[in-house]
């Protein structure tokens, strides 16, 4: 699963990325709820408003994420994603430019 911290402000999770050497991604998000998927990236994800819960579908664990909360996602990590609407800054590895598509990758195989 992706592991969780947190973050005091916006400009505490512009350093992190920066400090990592990530790219920075903004956005926000209306409500959804994904089927499982995966990214071909890692990426560090602040959430700045509303609430995100990500599901790992090997363990089956949720994690609640909301305000000040800080996800370490690494690539390959099957997971989906529900929301009422969330915004959040993201840390990728790779250029928001670059990334290949489809951005949600579905899994190779299901459970």
């Amino acid at each position: 699963m992706s592991k969780i911290s947190t973050f005091k402000d916006e400009a505490e999770a512009y350093a992190q990325i920066q400090e990592a050497g990530y790219h920075v991604y903004t956005s926000d998000y209306p409500a959804l709820k994904n089927d499982f998927h995966w990214h071909d990236f890692d990426a560090l994800i602040y959430i700045t408003k509303g609430e995100l819960t990500v599901t790992e579908q090997t363990s089956g664990e949720s994690i609640i994420c909301g305000p000040g909360t800080k996800l370490i996602a690494g690539a390959g990590v099957v997971h989906r994603e529900e929301s009422s609407g969330y915004s959040a800054i993201f840390g990728l590895s790779v250029a928001p430019q670059s990334l290949t598509q489809p951005v949600e990758k579905p899994p190779p195989y299901s459970h």
